[in-house]
């Protein structure tokens, strides 16, 4: 029986039949005796040897840049000049020769030029790859000898774990399971990704639906031997990964249900708009085309958009006068740099003529307020809000580490996505406002969410914004209500400076009002940090309440 495990370390909650096979520790030489079957040979090795980066040591001489993994934003669309040759597995042999001095790539997505120094590519075609010396745009050679750039994380080395559909990286348990039951995911659909607790280790996960779970991802540890093979079950050895998918997708042997197909993997985020903008952070007014406006806040409007004619954006417009350009060249820096798959990706700016555009990635639902808000009919369960709140906390907790304070986090500074992915906006745009703009006393500074150390006397820090979680939790929990209902802003910051503290909303677990009073808590040394936040609503349903289905 294979080593499924479902607890938040992969360590535990092991079935009777699978601990007894999990306590079996083997190490393994090239014997293959006493029964046990050595399934696949000559293959190649196909990522054995993975280390933290996303390629491992190329043996034919070339190497590869670190990936930080995969993201599951919404799929880009537009660009210019379809690829027109389509290649297949034995055109490589043809075209490239696998020798030292080349190193051939497939494309895992199809991909529009943006510009005339990238090339198109459709999925599966094979480039040589020229140089990959800026980490995020490789140039490559395509095999009918044209040129040109590429996103790094759009390809992968051919003929490598990396380069199979069903790899994952370094995906975060979470999202496995929550692309695992899309319904686009049928039962068997399947994925591998890294181990987020064993460095170099694999985990198989399989959509399944059984009678004590419903529906539900079981995790499949893969185990290593001493001569590089791996193994789910010492009675089926294999060579590699890929053989190892191959022998489940023809036999179910002590996994839940035989793999069926690998899970649909949603294209990557852009780095930049294109190669031609990596470094260039001011682009020209004219390239950008306001469609439909998507909301208004404090600091402006919000459209949906194109850059070039091609390429879905979002364009946020500050407010005129709102803030110096100069500081907001200087700061925009910065955030331009913060990286992470639960920030909106920040692409470019305007700020020649007012009013400023700042140019981000498009997430199709809007603002998570409004997104509550309209979900008249319940569809967004209490597994989706708190799954939304660990998203949010996770892109918190890497703002927090380089110790970025965001300043406004609230639901409207939210972005949802498809599929209930969820984004931090906004971070650092409230510290750029003109200051008599962003005072307490303005109508525009949202007391509500504000720590009363913040609001009474400007002492911003992490654990601000932690307060600010704490109400964002609220707003989940009611589906987009207004905190402090009943009290105008006065009043909300007298009651609070007194050691008010909102009552536990109708509907909300206990496990999440003892973490908002956590968050509200008068001293801030004492609020909990995002990393904790993070950890403790990523595993709540099993750490905190396992008996939820």
């Amino acid at each position: 029986m294979g080593n499924c495990f479902s607890g938040p370390t992969g360590a535990g909650d092991f079935d009777d039949m699978q601990k007894n096979v999990a306590a079996t520790n083997i190490s393994m030489s090239s014997n293959n005796g006493g029964g046990v079957i050595v399934v696949g040979g000559a293959a190649a090795q196909a990522g054995n040897n993975h280390r933290k980066n996303r390629y491992g040591h190329d043996p034919t001489g070339g190497s590869f840049r670190s990936n930080n993994g995969t993201s599951t934003a919404s799929q880009m669309s537009g660009g210019r000049g379809a690829h027109q040759h389509q290649m297949h597995a034995n055109d490589v042999v043809q075209n490239f020769s696998f020798n030292s001095s080349k190193t051939i790539l497939m494309a895992m997505y199809d991909y529009q030029a943006r510009t005339e120094s990238e090339t198109s590519f459709s999925k599966g075609d094979q480039m040589e790859l020229i140089d990959d010396s800026h980490p995020d745009w490789w140039l490559v050679r395509m095999a009918d000898g044209r040129d040109g750039y590429v996103p790094y994380n759009f390809v992968a080395r051919f003929d490598t774990m990396e380069s199979q559909d069903w790899f994952f990286g370094k995906i975060p348990r979470k999202d496995a399971e929550r692309l695992l039951k899309l319904p686009q995911s049928p039962l068997g659909a399947f994925l591998i990704r890294e181990s987020e607790t064993e460095p170099g280790a694999f985990v198989l996960c399989v959509h399944d639906n059984d009678a004590n779970k419903g529906n539900c991802v079981k995790h499949y540890k893969i185990r290593k031997l001493d001569n590089g093979g791996c193994y789910i079950t010492p009675k089926a050895i294999f060579s590699n990964q890929i053989d190892l998918v191959r022998h489940y997708q023809a036999n179910q042997e002590g996994l839940c249900r035989k793999l069926s197909s690998p899970c649909p993997k949603p294209k990557p985020v852009m780095q930049d708009l294109s190669v031609e903008t990596k470094d260039m952070w001011e682009i020209p007014r004219d390239t950008i085309t306001l469609e439909t406006q998507l909301g208004a806040g404090q600091f402006g409007k919000v459209y949906k958009g194109k850059w070039k004619g091609t390429t879905d954006v979002a364009i946020k417009t500050l407010k005129e006068g709102s803030m110096s350009v100069a500081h907001f060249l200087q700061e925009a820096q910065i955030m331009k740099m913060l990286r992470h798959d639960k920030l909106v990706r920040l692409y470019a700016v305007c700020t020649q003529e007012e009013p400023i555009f700042i140019v981000t990635e498009l997430m199709a639902n809007g603002s998570l307020l409004e997104y509550l808000r309209n979900d008249t009919h319940r569809l967004i369960s209490l597994t989706h809000l708190i799954d939304m709140a660990s998203q949010i906390a996770s892109g918190m907790a890497y703002l927090e580490g380089r110790n970025f304070i965001h300043r406004d986090l609230a639901a409207r500074n939210i972005l949802v996505g498809e599929n209930n992915i969820v984004k931090v906006a906004d971070f650092g745009l409230a510290r750029i406002l003109d200051k008599e703009e962003y005072q307490p006393k303005g109508a525009q500074f949202p007391i509500k969410w504000t720590a009363p150390e913040a609001a009474l006397r400007q002492k911003f820090s992490v654990k601000s914004d932690v307060w600010s979680y704490g109400i964002l939790l609220y707003e989940l929990m009611t589906r987009g209500r207004i905190p402090y209902p009943g009290m105008d802003n006065k009043t909300v910051l007298e009651q609070v400076e007194r050691g008010y503290r909102m009552d536990r909303p109708t509907d909300t677990p206990e496990g999440v009002y003892i973490k908002m009073l956590e968050c509200w808590h008068e001293d801030p040394d004492q609020r909990p940090t995002f990393e904790h936040l993070f950890g403790y609503f990523d595993d709540y349903f099993i750490s905190v309440e396992p008996s939820y289905r």
